[in-house]
């Protein structure tokens, strides 16, 4: 499946790479990138020879019907593991364990710190849980990852992609085995988890914003909110003032008639 999806992808896209020789030929690695789109963990895939491992939610993978079978063994077999996202901490503490697992197999494992899609191309605080967690309990190097421009060739709600270059930049790996068996520590996770984000930042060239993604997100969804509701409020303050407006020309006309 990698190399019925990878080639055409390198050959329609011919997405761009720097650092390939940080990816170790053999071994266990985490590679933490930025998340800017949905083709994120199609492009990192297919310019490497090694198979890579990301988490995907369990939908994916149990929809019923012909087209639930075929996406759940697209994603399948572009390495993407099912994990059961009901419960937030179950879901934390699924994802480390899957994570573990396969870089005890001495393979790849991807990992989006922030833990959703960038709402708007910046870089955000990433999340300490997962990444760093992982890293420590395996002393796996961790390789940083800068996706760039995934998010102008299919952004949200366009359906057919910009057929355009996008880049993959590869960082030297950090090493945090100084760390190790310190992974509930919070202050160790947070710095363990800053360093990779600052790693990712100085290869993206993007602008860091200290809060989280699913938080921004919030914040522009209730933007969103009360700009169509101020919006809906303007239109039917403005239907109202021509209801006054056309019943008074009325009125005033009525009164010449009867003068």
């Amino acid at each position: 499946m990698k190399v019925s999806i990878g080639g055409p992808l390198k050959l329609v896209f011919r997405p761009w790479v720097e650092g390939l020789e940080h990816i170790p030929a053999e071994g266990p690695a985490i590679l933490a990138s930025n998340h800017l789109s949905f083709s994120d963990s199609f492009f990192l895939p297919a310019v490497l020879d090694r198979k890579v491992t990301f988490i995907a939610k369990a939908e994916y993978f149990t929809t019923p019907g012909l087209k639930g079978r075929m996406t759940a063994a697209f994603f399948k077999g572009v390495g993407q593991l099912p994990v059961d996202r009901s419960g937030a901490r179950g879901a934390g503490e699924a994802a480390i364990r899957s994570g573990i697992e396969v870089l005890e197999r001495g393979e790849l494992f991807g990992i989006y710190p922030e833990g959703t899609r960038s709402p708007d191309g910046r870089l955000y605080r990433g999340k300490p849980g997962g990444l760093a967690r992982v890293a420590l309990a395996t002393g796996a190097p961790v390789i940083p990852v800068a996706m760039i421009d995934t998010e102008k060739i299919q952004p949200p709600g366009q359906v057919m992609p910009k057929l355009m270059r996008p880049g993959i930049r590869i960082g030297r790996p950090l090493d945090f085995r100084r760390y190790q068996g310190m992974e509930h520590d919070r202050f160790v996770l947070r710095a363990v988890t800053d360093e990779v984000m600052y790693e990712i930042m100085r290869l993206s060239g993007q602008e860091y914003v200290d809060m989280y993604a699913t938080a921004a997100k919030r914040q522009l969804a209730e933007a969103a909110k009360a700009e169509k509701e101020a919006a809906k409020a303007a239109k039917a303050a403005l239907a109202q003032a021509e209801k006054e407006q056309a019943e008074k020309e009325k009125r005033a006309e009525r009164g010449d008639r009867t003068q």
